[in-house]
């Protein structure tokens, strides 16, 4: 064998070493690829893992709220990240009758305005039912379910409005049909505004912004 011979030979040895190398690492991504594996070129932080507000109490989701004569459990729905979820609080009604409308408005409204317990609020719940707001029954010429609130419904919070609708809607504080008849104070105090029915549907439980422009002409 000559030199050019020899040079030759010692090249196809050295390409056939690389195309071993290249096969060994071609061989590895695939199976590194086949076990789930993404090859990247760069570090990829993912972050910390996302959190998420329960919305449930522990146990059986009761509140201990005080008990005695004329203290109802009843469930009332709270603010819990973006949707109302409901808790169980006891109301009271007078000589315990949860038969009247005005007095269980009056009594799930107070309900409603009482800032959370501490396990209410380590599951996330919070209120946003403003402290000084009142309920009336019907002013004249008013349907009789009527229920007039002290505040006009565009003033409230969605929130608060999703949370008085819902929570009313589980009670003799609303109709037959379920369904809730809300306005703003009664039209001897000023009040223009007309009155709206409402429903506890799914879109106002999850979405409780929508309460702003929900409700029919009542």
């Amino acid at each position: 064998m000559n030199s050019a011979q020899f040079l030759t030979a010692r090249r196809r040895l050295r390409l056939r070493a690389a195309s071993g190398a290249f096969l060994g690492l071609a061989v590895l991504g695939t199976l590194a690829s086949g076990c789930g594996i993404r090859s990247t070129s760069v570090p990829v932080d993912a972050g910390a893992a996302p959190s998420r507000v329960g919305c449930v109490l522990p146990g059986d989701g009761e509140t201990t709220g005080p008990g005695g004569k004329g203290n109802l459990p009843v469930r009332v729905y709270l603010a819990c990240g973006t949707r109302v979820s409901p808790v169980e609080r006891h109301v009271a009604l007078p000589d315990g009758d949860d038969s009247e409308k005005l007095p269980v408005a009056r009594g799930l409204l107070d309900a409603l305005q009482a800032e959370p317990d501490a396990e209410e609020e380590s599951a996330g719940f919070r209120t946003a039912v403003p402290r000084d707001l009142k309920v009336e029954g019907p002013d004249e010429g008013d349907p009789p379910g009527a229920l007039r609130l002290s505040s006009p419904l565009k003033d409230l919070p969605a929130f608060a409005l999703a949370q008085i609708v819902c929570t009313y809607a589980d009670t003799t504080a609303s109709g037959s049909d379920r369904s809730v008849i809300l306005g703003g104070p009664a039209r001897g105090a000023g009040a223009e505004e007309p009155l709206r029915r409402y429903e506890c549907g799914t879109a106002l439980r999850t979405r409780p912004e929508a309460a702003a422009t929900a409700g029919t002409p009542a």
